[in-house]
């Protein structure tokens, strides 16, 4: 007996090296593995051209699949054949049953210990090994793994084949394993680096900023049409010099009728160069560029794409209705990545700022993540800025001095410009005071 319990024991412990062969050899990272070989660890040499041909890595995991299955087997047959048949008479004395009533018991409850015994000790624990520590786990069940490789190669070809045969029956396309991260994945990558030193807060903002941006969508990146500045193509181009000449930006969209109509985008140095070599009976249409828009849901991965396909550096957001809705720039879009960019012919824009008696001064137009990531709070909101969330709540148009209450925070209008918010203060609500207004 207790040389049956030392043979299921050891079918145990190599069902869980091959499940634990297969799980690191996914979630091990290749630049690790690179880095180690080139350090001279010969595991690490050994391994990495495994897991950098994705036709490799299906044998591997194929031969991992087979000694999974194969062991799986076998510890089964060989339980029965021992456990089962000395179990049986006992079954017959305890219970009065017959002995094929018996056998039955008696198989019943060694499959079972041993499913349980399996799922724990050659699933759970080697699985959640291998997602701790990749690296170690890959590395010390390489040895095993090799010899597996060799003898299952007949075995691997085969059922490899028949795999991708019905694969293509069912007209699925066939993808080798790879080594692929979803972004929320590579952000909880990020997070790690920057709670083990290896990134500092500015650069894991960063870079989770860029993670983000196939999520931000135009409308809360852009220059509102409020704040747009422009220039209708009936303006004669000594007027328009004189306005570009005060005019912060070298690019200015160009209008006919209204702003809702925007037909091109007027360049400072175009301008340039009609006032040094231009004909005098040139207009402000023969200046004209053509401008890109887009949609103001569309996301700003996508808008990228299209402002360097067409070598643009800004595009107009239109809405629903076809009318303008904001305008969008590359500056816009760098100041989502790396924070406000310096402009020596613009005015700083207003940036948070923590006042000495505990409450934030918030600028209207900042984005409602960045404002809650800042509060450390979460909003369940369709506004895309802290002035809409905050006049979304009051219900109507905000007055200088409004207050209201948004999950954890007190928000108080400061400022407005142009009927909409420019600044707000805002002030974590007390437990005391929000239990006194339940």
């Amino acid at each position: 007996m207790i040389i049956a319990l030392f043979v299921v024991a050891g079918l145990i412990l190599v069902n869980a090296l091959y499940v634990a062969a297969e799980f690191a050899a996914v979630s091990v990272r290749r630049s690790r593995v690179q880095q180690l070989a080139a350090d001279g660890n010969p595991l690490a040499a050994w391994l990495l051209p495994l897991i950098e041909s994705p036709a490799a890595l299906d044998r591997y995991i194929a031969a991992c699949q087979i000694g999974i299955t194969l062991s799986s087997l076998v510890l089964g047959a060989y339980a029965q054949a021992t456990f089962a048949v000395r179990l049986t008479p006992l079954f017959v004395q305890l219970g009065d049953l017959q002995h094929v009533a018996a056998q039955s018991v008696s198989a019943a409850t060694v499959l079972f210990v041993l499913t349980v015994a399996q799922v724990i000790f050659a699933e759970l624990v080697p699985k959640s090994l291998a997602l701790q520590y990749p690296t170690h786990s890959a590395l010390y069940t390489l040895l095993p793994m090799v010899p597996s490789l060799w003898v299952y190669r007949p075995f691997i070809s085969w059922l490899n084949g028949t795999g991708l045969l019905v694969l293509r029956l069912i007209g699925s396309p066939a993808r080798a394993h790879r080594h692929i991260h979803s972004p929320e994945e590579i952000e909880l990558l990020i997070a790690e680096s920057r709670d083990g030193g290896l990134l500092e807060p500015d650069e894991h903002r960063r870079l989770q900023r860029a993670l983000r941006l196939n999520l931000r969508q135009a409308k809360q990146l852009m220059v509102p049409r409020r704040q747009i500045a422009a220039i209708d193509i009936e303006t004669p181009l000594e007027e328009a010099t004189a306005i570009v000449a005060q005019s912060p930006f070298s690019r200015l969209p160009v209008y006919r009728g209204s702003v809702d109509n925007v037909i091109g985008m007027l360049h400072t140095k175009d301008l340039v160069r009609w006032r040094v070599s231009g004909p005098p009976d040139a207009t402000l249409a023969t200046l004209l560029r053509p401008m890109a828009s887009v949609h103001e849901s569309v996301t700003v991965d996508r808008i990228l794409r299209q402002l360097r396909e067409r070598r643009s550096q800004q595009a107009l957001v239109v809405d629903e209705f076809g009318g303008t809705a904001g305008l969008l720039t590359l500056e816009d879009v760098l100041t989502e990545l790396l924070g406000e960019v310096g402009d020596e012919f613009k005015a700083d824009e207003p940036v948070p700022e923590a006042l000495p008696d505990g409450r934030f001064r918030l600028p209207g137009r900042m984005a409602v993540d960045d404002a809650a990531a800042l509060l450390h709070t979460a909003w369940e909101t369709e506004a895309t800025t802290v002035g809409g969330l905050v006049t979304a709540t009051l219900g109507q148009l905000p007055a200088s001095g409004d207050r209201v209450d948004v999950g954890d925070y007190e928000f108080e209008v400061e400022r407005l410009a142009d009927r909409a918010i420019d600044s707000v203060l805002a002030r974590r609500i007390t437990p005391q005071r929000a239990e006194s207004e339940q």
